[in-house]
């Protein structure tokens, strides 16, 4: 990695970190077992239940082309706990697995940990797809310049990465 987030084209280091299912289930899951059998969209964000991450996760819940298809997993990570997690795939009826990355070990592996107000470590908000060899494809990382957790992702460009990435045809919802 060559300083702050890992880039596109580099190997992202394999860490683990237990992650929650919409099912409930929590289980130590490496990053490795999600990418080996599709790509993996990992979107790092601050908390959860905060009016931003919120925003953030209700839009990619709302913009139903993430759930359905088969070409990527979506999956978050935060620092929030197991029970929490919990509580905010219920809350907004996400279907997305969350990690729960209390210790920030995947923050750190991709390079987007930061202190806000130089204190407190948390994740900067950002969206990596990595491909079923662990490498990056796609890399968009917040860089507001008061506070990394305040930008909001390019669905539509996280769209086209995807698509050119990791396959599928575009949804044109019987349009031609």
């Amino acid at each position: 990695m060559t300083g702050g987030a890992v880039g596109k084209g580099e190997e992202v280091p394999d860490v683990s970190a237990p992650l929650v299912r919409a099912s409930g289930d929590v289980t130590e899951t490496a990053l490795s077992e999600l990418y080996d059998d599709r790509p993996v969209l990992m979107v790092f964000y601050t908390n959860d239940f905060s009016p931003d991450c919120v925003n953030e996760w209700c839009s990619f819940r709302d913009y139903g082309w993430f759930t359905s298809t088969d070409d990527v997993r979506v999956v978050g990570a935060s620092r929030s706990r197991a029970a929490t997690h919990r509580r905010f795939i219920d809350y907004l009826d996400i279907d997305f697995p969350l990690y729960a990355d209390t210790e920030l070990a995947l923050s750190d592996a991709f390079g987007v940990t930061y202190r806000a107000l130089k204190v407190f470590p948390r994740s900067k908000r950002s969206v990596f797809l990595v491909d079923a060899d662990g490498v990056v494809q796609y890399r968009w990382v917040g860089e507001h310049s008061l506070d990394p957790t305040r930008d909001q992702p390019p669905l539509a460009e996280i769209r086209e990465a995807v698509e050119e990435h990791a396959g599928g045809e575009p949804e044109t919802f019987g349009f031609s």
